[in-house]
């Protein structure tokens, strides 16, 4: 089993900035991709970053490239998401996931296949 917990969401203006921390424990097999993904209310849920935990690979949606940064700490099992010139549709709620099949790794991959999810943190950007 993996355990997710959420945490550094808040209220920012445009153009701000934010460090999402996602501190996981439980086996390591089930963590090897490990994507954050956020859902605005009345929209579907969205990956925006992956990262392939072995090797520390990361890929990117196109609405989030060159702002967002997904990262790793081995040593405490956590993953980053430093977030940038944030924008209002940027607003949502932001969810930690997990999951073993490390062969398709991105934020494109099906939200059902990850079958370990955090809580959620709130991010609010307003303008």
């Amino acid at each position: 089993q993996v355990r997710l917990v959420e945490s550094g969401g808040g209220s920012v203006q445009v153009g701000g900035s934010l460090r999402l921390s996602c501190a996981a424990s439980g086996d390591t097999y089930n963590r090897r991709c490990m994507g954050w993904f956020r859902q605005a209310p009345g929209m579907e849920r969205e990956g925006v970053a992956s990262i392939y935990t072995p090797a520390g690979s990361t890929r990117y949606a196109d609405s989030v490239k060159g702002r967002f940064t997904i990262s790793q700490d081995s040593a405490t099992n956590t993953v980053y998401l430093q977030m940038v010139s944030l924008k209002p549709e940027d607003t949502g709620m932001y969810y930690c996931a997990a999951k073993p099949d490390g062969g398709y790794c991105r934020p494109s991959a099906p939200s059902v296949d990850f079958g370990f999810w955090g809580q959620g943190t709130q991010v609010t950007v307003s303008s």
